[in-house]
């Protein structure tokens, strides 16, 4: 017996170890696989393409940290780092790769604090009214018959502003005021508002980096005051006027040509004059999917530029002695650099237009070179540019949405390009060879559009939570008449323009552009805006690396970018979706929504569009449940401080109130305040009342007031949300417990640090210093 179990042991042991030579031969060929396809891409040097990546992830890292990181450690980090690779590029490329990595994220980490530093924008800390003095420096026509006015701020007064905001923006009624006028008029002056939701835009980050200090309105026309002298003004601020007024007398000669929507819509193209466009034709070009046509972009910037590019390549080329002699391709593409920066000086250096700009002019610079102008060393470059003068986009859709487009349009160009012998000829049917070209152009228009529709869908539903279902037929069917009408009637008539003969190809644009309105109304009646709500971060970032590694990788390797994104599409189905908060409470501490299903019962009866569409969104609920409003025969709401009757009074109907609550649901009374009852009992009171703070939070579970308090919770253990919380915190999201009705888990919409383009919600203008008044709501 112990001879035969020494012989079944034997064989087990082969077996086994059968299995281990088998299982390690396996990984040695994987790992061997994944060496050859390394090796690959290094021979490919695509390796250096991944470099705005790690750039551009430093960047995020760096703003989307809670305090600001110190920048000589950083700045240490990278210098050692970058020594490293250096020193081990040919003794250990692979260390020295891994070096490099951590060398680009510090280097975009340094970038954004040199941008944020440069920039240094004042932003105004509470809304005021005050007189405000200074020069027009930009204008734009606003639907409604307003203009809007960018403002440098020399003066203020009645009351003077300690910290006051070097530019705002405010709209104002009236006949256009002249660029580089001096101003003055009385105006209600906002700090532009934080994020609606957690992970939202933060407009207070946009405005910081855009220089805008503040945003409002003037109470009438403004008055204006001599203009002062050129020679006041520096040789950079007399140009950017100069330009703003070609500007504005382009817009305003389209405009006058095309009036309505129609010369709206023209003026948008050519100049980024995108104001004066009804929001009925806005909505319907969203809904569409067209609203990419509205902005200046890369779509506009590449029909310029390839439509002068062909244009004159196409005249040279009818003297054969012209081609012969002279090299047409360097020339046309000279000629098509010298016409996009025309077009981008002339479009108010709007940052898609920038973004636009710089990689046109990258490409059609290699072409003068003799180099390739469609390629991912081209569209790689002009990020690293973009990233380097302003890291700070990198954070907006607009960037991320653009490059995620012209990526996969490039790489699915080269994919075209490698596919082998017959070229593109070889799709046209033997039947259709007569209108190769016509056919060649649909197949073109169809493919680009599914390829930037659907590298863009991921982050329209990251930053918009939703998708535009009829986007591309609606893009099929605009496109062609985008690029064979609009841009190259736009192009002759700006050519045209200065000798006065644009009227007729401003005519053509403008029956282009009606046709556009119309596809988009189509596609917009047939409802196709699907609503997607907020998505999982790791998901979002998950599947961006994945798009990035499917367009920059040329090896096997780009397919572990498409199983790695198949892997996560199907964990994000296994499990839950993001959670919905009980309750949304906006910054101003008036605005309350209750969330219970796919019903919002709000404290408004018309909450502003601005947020409440975003929480419509993001969250996302379909019906909208009005408070119910309480009126009797009562005096004002008093503004002094109460007696105590009319206390005593007061508190006797809120009383009644709070017995009568509804579930889910707010009950108001006369701009007084709102009761509800959440599902799990908690009581909630949005009060406006100063002096019955105190007695409220006797009555409730959670009281939320724009009063502004010297103290920051209720002694009888319930909620408070005080205006100066909420300053802090920004919009606020509360999910409640279902055993204890004082218990919540509260996520604010902005961080605890010391970021720059919030520093302004714990200034106090009474002393004139940055003080933390009260500490942010916490669970």
């Amino acid at each position: 017996m112990p001879a035969a179990f020494s012989r079944h042991e034997a064989v087990d042991r082969e077996r086994a170890g059968g299995r281990q030579r088998i299982l390690g031969d396996a990984v040695q060929r994987g790992v061997g696989l994944v060496r050859g396809w390394v090796a690959e891409e290094i021979e490919f040097g695509h390796l250096f393409y991944w470099a705005p990546v790690w750039m551009g992830l430093g960047a995020i890292l760096w703003f989307h940290s809670v305090d600001t990181p110190s920048t000589p450690y950083v700045g240490a980090i990278f210098a050692l780092f970058l020594s490293g690779a250096l020193l081990l590029r040919y003794r250990r490329p692979a260390i020295a790769a891994a070096l490099a990595v951590v060398a680009l994220l510090c280097s975009g980490a340094l970038l954004s604090a040199w941008e944020t530093a440069r920039i240094g924008t004042v932003i105004l800390d509470s809304p005021v009214t005050t007189t405000l003095s200074g020069m027009v420096t930009g204008r734009e026509a606003v639907a409604g018959g307003r203009w809007r006015y960018v403002v440098e701020v020399s003066e203020t007064e009645k009351p003077k502003l300690k910290r006051s905001p070097k530019r705002v923006t405010l709209s104002a009624t009236g006949g256009p005021l002249a660029l580089g006028a001096m101003i003055k008029g009385r105006a209600r002056l906002l700090p532009p508002s934080g994020p609606a939701l957690a992970g939202l835009n933060d407009f207070a980050f946009d405005a910081y980096f855009a220089g805008n200090g503040a945003i409002g309105f003037f109470y009438g026309a403004p008055e204006a005051i001599s203009p002062i002298g050129d020679q006041t003004r520096t040789v950079y601020q007399q140009l950017r006027l100069k330009l703003e007024d070609l500007r504005n007398r382009i817009s305003a000669r389209i405009r006058a040509v095309l009036p309505g929507d129609t010369g709206a819509f023209a003026a948008s193209m050519v100049t980024d004059d995108r104001r004066a466009i009804s929001k009925e034709t806005t909505e319907a070009l969203r809904l569409a999917g067209l609203s990419h046509i509205v902005a200046i972009s890369g779509l506009n910037m590449a029909l310029a530029a390839g439509i002068f590019f062909v244009g004159i390549r196409a005249l040279l080329s009818l003297s054969q002695d012209v081609a012969h002699r002279y090299p047409i391709k360097k020339i046309a593409a000279a000629g098509a650099l010298i016409t996009v920066t025309g077009y981008y000086l002339i479009s108010g250096f709007a940052v898609s237009a920038e973004r636009a700009y710089l990689m046109m002019a990258i490409m059609l610079t290699a072409a003068i070179w003799g180099r390739p102008a469609i390629s991912l060393r081209n569209v790689v470059l002009s990020a690293i540019i973009i990233i380097v003068l302003s890291p700070s986009a990198i954070m907006g859709p607009g960037f991320q949405m653009s490059y995620a487009a012209t990526l996969a349009l490039v790489a699915g160009y080269a994919i075209w390009q490698r596919r082998g012998e017959g070229g593109p000829e070889a799709t046209v049917p033997g039947l259709l060879k007569p209108i190769s070209f016509a056919w060649k152009f649909a197949i073109g228009v169809f493919v680009t559009s599914l390829i930037g529709g659907a590298s863009t869908m991921l982050f329209s539903i990251e930053h918009f939570h939703r998708i535009a279902v009829w986007g591309l037929p609606a893009n099929l069917l605009a496109m062609p008449v985008i690029s064979l009408i609009v841009m190259p009637s736009g192009l002759a008539a700006l050519i045209l323009m200065p000798i006065g003969l644009d009227w007729l190809p401003l005519k053509l644009m403008g029956l282009g552009l009606d046709l556009v309105i119309i596809i988009a109304r189509w596609a917009a009646s047939l409802g196709g805006d699907v609503v997607t709500g907020r998505i999982h971060g790791w998901l979002f970032i998950g599947l961006s690396l994945c798009l990035i590694a499917i367009g920059i990788l040329r090896s096997r390797l780009r397919i572990a970018g498409i199983v790695c994104g198949g892997m996560l599409l199907c964990l994000n189905a296994v499990l839950p979706g993001v959670p919905r908060p009980d309750l949304v409470v906006h910054e101003d501490g008036r605005l309350a929504g209750m969330i219970r299903g796919d019903r919002i019962a709000t404290t408004e009866t018309r909450p502003g569009s601005f947020i409440f569409e975003q929480w419509q969104r993001a969250l996302p609920v379909d019906r909208h449940l009005k408070p119910i409003v309480e009126t009797e025969a009562r005096e004002p709401r008093p503004r002094r401080q109460l007696t105590r009757e009319e206390k005593r009074s007061e508190l006797a109907v809120l009383d009644r109130d709070i017995e009568n609550l509804p579930t889910s649901r707010f009950l108001c009374r006369d701009g007084r305040w709102c009761v509800g009852r959440a599902w799990n009992g908690t009581k909630i009171v949005v009060m406006d009342i100063r002096d019955l703070i105190g007695e409220t939070c006797d009555r409730a579970d959670l009281v939320v007031t724009s009063a502004r308090l010297s103290w920051s919770e209720c002694r009888s253990g319930a909620k408070l949300l005080s205006s100066g919380q909420l300053r802090r915190s920004g919009t606020v999201e509360i999910w409640f417990d279902p055993e204890n009705n004082r218990k919540f888990r509260i996520v604010a919409g902005l961080g605890e640090g010391d970021r720059p383009w919030y520093a302004h919600r714990i200034y106090d203008w009474r002393s004139g210093q940055f003080v933390r008044t009260e500490a942010q709501p916490k669970d």
